[in-house]
């Protein structure tokens, strides 16, 4: 409709009446319809933001807020020009909801119900459009076709893994021109649930504290990190009674993922001054409606607008004059080459919370980068990397990936040229073995058509790519001096990437470790090649010992990549233990023939100790259990006495003849109580009166020599007739008849006890 005088006029439908339809060309729109089969949200980005105070918390939950369109202008790198600019805004990020160029990064797991709240602000009409996805019709978000803006909550479920745009799609050529754009990148499904369940855990990563991106690395080797297997494979923690419900799922999560420590974002773009000084109008494409709005609207009236003069803006005949990556300016005037400044770093708070992502690229030896590629600009472009990469995706869709097997993953070699026409998008890896600074070459190809030979080379962009040697740090949990025998463990540490991925040091496991020890003839090898970057050294040695540590990337056989050492780690003689107790389980006297155990604890040290027993009976202390970790004694004495005990300690190893002791005093062995007694008269009862009887006592147990007691009874109750002595037979000569009792006591000679033992012999008759 916008040739004059078609040869061939297509009848359409007016589109009065039909506002409320999912084709709303109004201005400003007339209606906001809700959602079509709204699902509530689920993306867990939003709150993972608002937690890191990175973002205010969203007003609807899982939902994103984006409101299109801000104006603003920015000045050109070399002051001649001030560009026109359309940005998407984020309401919930204070300091950028005025919008950024190219716009936030927006992330999100797959798998999740992703909702964006948009809000027309600035000149309508306007869309999103999620480009690479898969959204309903009325959610995909291109002009005519489906929902456009007024106030509209997006919604849809992003199926696979990889890199994505969204951008304005209403007045393409000029919206998008003008940076109504932005990445959106899909995740694994474990991303930022996992920092919700750990926040230790950095945003971004999953549940094994790595970033990942989908990928079919089989024969691609010098890639660690990589999960094959099948995406339909069972999730190998779905039984993990640690995990929450949230980090466990049907399917693998990590299966033909890879693990990258290097991410890049690079959003390549064109703007043509011209556009921007006669074209800077929103509505410059816009049609009057006429008679019957959607059938005979008129795409040129804006030219002669009484409220907007000379409006109307053909967008024909493109001169690229400033280049940007990411919203970085290329400063090369048109046909020029230039670099773009090292040590670019997106925030955290414009890449949906994930820090670190570069744009100009600092890498270590034996860190995987990922290359995410968009080419945003009106051109082609032409991409050459001088050193070999692997492209794992393209546009969105990783290769040799379910299901889309009938590809796969291919090499690069450097300085080759990659062509991408606008809106394509690439993934690609690269893993350095060798340090070196490099540039990556993007040519922006004014595009004319089928015909190349008009086409020209408007301005090459450099972007570095700094891959740095390693080095490698080592500490001892403990400082120099340390007693022998003191357990002391070496770490060995990556240096983190000043713009690494999440600022973190290298993958663990992408590495290789191993530790030397140097006691005065040389260094020696006490821990070979693992990933494993600790020791654990216990020297038993007095001296002065040097350490070094060797690291080299993981699957290769160099001597080292790079080393450090530790000099002069001084070993002394232990510090001595400084004290030592000891306590019987029975406290004195004890009698003789008792089992008693005596236990000791050494103080201060080393904390481990040998220990020496001592006895003295009298004649001296003579040792009766040698040095040993044992702490206990067992003694049974045999012998009645007093005597004194004495305890050495000194450190486990030490060859002193005591660093600490103790004594327990006059510890008294007694004899043993008689357990008994018995009692026999020589004669039988009964017998007559006046007939002398003679009643033996013998002891039983205890010493074996023993003192007695005799007791009599003729009725009045028991009396002493024969106190303690030695003698055990008691005569007794009754005159009266009638019946006795004798009781006799018994102690162990030399006691003070009332009775040990005792016996009775009742009813003796006289008659």
């Amino acid at each position: 409709m916008s040739v004059s005088n078609p040869a061939f006029p297509i009848p359409r439908w007016s589109v009065v009446d039909f506002e409320g339809m999912f084709v709303k060309m109004w201005d400003p729109p007339t209606e906001s319809p809700p959602t079509p089969d709204f699902i509530s949200p689920t993306n867990p980005v939003p709150e993972v933001m608002a937690a890191a105070g990175l973002a205010d918390p969203p007003s609807d939950p899982h939902t994103l807020e984006l409101d299109l369109m801000n104006g603003d202008a920015v000045d050109t790198w070399d002051g001649a020009k001030r560009l026109a600019l359309f940005m998407i805004g984020d309401t919930n990020l204070a300091t950028q909801a005025g919008g950024t160029y190219p716009g936030t990064t927006i992330r999100m797991p797959r798998g999740v119900i992703f909702h964006a709240t948009t809000q027309g602000k600035g000149p309508p009409p306007h869309t999103i459009h999620w480009h690479g996805c898969e959204p309903s019709p009325m959610n995909d978000g291109v002009g005519h076709c489906s929902m456009e803006i007024g106030d509209y909550t997006y919604q849809l479920q992003p199926s696979f893994i990889g890199s994505y745009f969204y951008h304005c799609h209403r007045n393409t050529m000029q919206h998008f021109e003008f940076g109504l754009f932005g990445l959106f990148l899909v995740e694994p499904p474990d991303a930022y649930f996992a920092t919700q369940w750990d926040p230790t855990i950095p945003i971004g990563c999953g549940r094994d504290r790595k970033r990942r991106i989908a990928a079919n690395l089989t024969g691609f080797p010098q890639f660690p990190n990589f999960v094959g297997g099948d995406i339909r494979d069972p999730d190998p923690e779905a039984g993990n009674p640690n995990l929450p419900a949230s980090l466990k799922f049907l399917s693998n999560p990590h299966a033909m993922t890879v693990a990258y420590d290097v991410e890049a974002l690079w959003v390549f773009d064109d703007r043509d001054s011209v556009w921007s000084d006669l074209g800077d109008n929103a509505r410059a494409t816009y049609p009057v409606h006429g008679t019957a709005p959607g059938y005979n609207d008129n795409f040129f009236s804006n030219a002669g607008d009484p409220v907007l003069p000379g409006a109307f803006f053909a967008f024909n005949d493109y001169r690229a004059d400033y280049w940007f990556v990411t919203g970085v300016p290329v400063p090369a005037p048109k046909g020029g080459t230039a670099a773009i400044p090292p040590g670019i770093v997106i925030p955290a708070e414009l890449n949906s919370g994930v820090s670190g992502s570069q744009v100009s690229v600092e890498a270590y030896v034996g860190q995987t980068v990922l290359f995410r590629v968009l080419d945003a600009a009106y051109n082609n472009c032409v991409y050459t990397f001088p050193f070999d990469i692997v492209i794992i995706a393209w546009d969105g869709r990783a290769l040799g990936v379910a299901p889309y097997g009938f590809n796969h993953a291919y090499e690069v070699p450097a300085n080759t040229p990659i062509t991408v026409s606008v809106g394509r998008r690439f993934d690609a890896l690269a893993r350095f073995t060798t340090a070196g600074n490099h540039q990556v070459e993007c040519k922006f190809i004014d595009t004319r058509g089928a015909d190349t030979s008009f086409e020209v080379v408007t301005c090459t962009a450099l972007v570095p790519v700094n891959v740095s040697p390693l080095s490698v740090a080592a500490v001892a949990d403990k400082a120099s001096p340390q007693a022998a025998g003191t357990a002391i463990t070496i770490t060995a540490s990556m240096p983190g990437t000043p713009n690494g991925s999440n600022g973190q040091a290298p993958t663990s496991g992408d590495y290789e470790y191993r530790f030397w020890i140097n006691s005065g003839g040389g260094f020696t090898i006490v821990q070979d090649y693992s990933t494993s970057d600790t020791f654990v050294w216990t020297p038993a040695v007095v001296g002065a010992y040097d350490i070094l540590v060797d690291v080299r990337v993981v699957g290769t056989t160099t001597v080292r990549d790079a080393f450090t050492k530790i000099f002069f780690y001084q070993i002394t003689h232990a510090v001595a233990a400084a004290g030592v107790t000891v306590t019987p389980d029975l406290v004195s006297p004890q009698p003789v023939g008792t089992p008693i155990t005596f236990t000791a604890q050494g103080q201060g040290g080393s904390g481990t100790y040998e220990y020496r027993f001592w006895i003295n009976s009298g004649a001296g202390f003579n040792i009766v259990q040698e040095y040993s970790t044992t702490n206990t004694f067992v003694w049974t004495p045999a012998v009645l006495g007093a005597y004194d005990l004495l305890v050495d300690v000194r450190n486990a190893g030490s060859a002193e003849f005591r660093e600490a002791s103790t004594k327990l005093f006059f510890y008294q062995v007694v004899a043993a109580q008689a357990t008994g007694v018995t009692l026999t008269p020589d004669l039988a009862s009964p017998q007559a009166p006046n007939t002398t009887i003679t009643f033996t006592a013998q002891g039983q147990g205890g010493s074996g020599t023993y003192e007695y007691r005799f007791w009599l009874n003729t009725g009045l109750g028991f009396e002493i007739a024969q106190e303690y002595s030695a003698v055990n037979t008691f005569p007794i000569t009754p005159a009266v008849p009638g019946p006795f009792d004798v009781l006799v006591d018994v102690r162990n000679a030399g006691s003070t006890e009332f009775r040990e033992a005792s016996t009775k012999f009742f009813f003796y008759q006289i008659q």
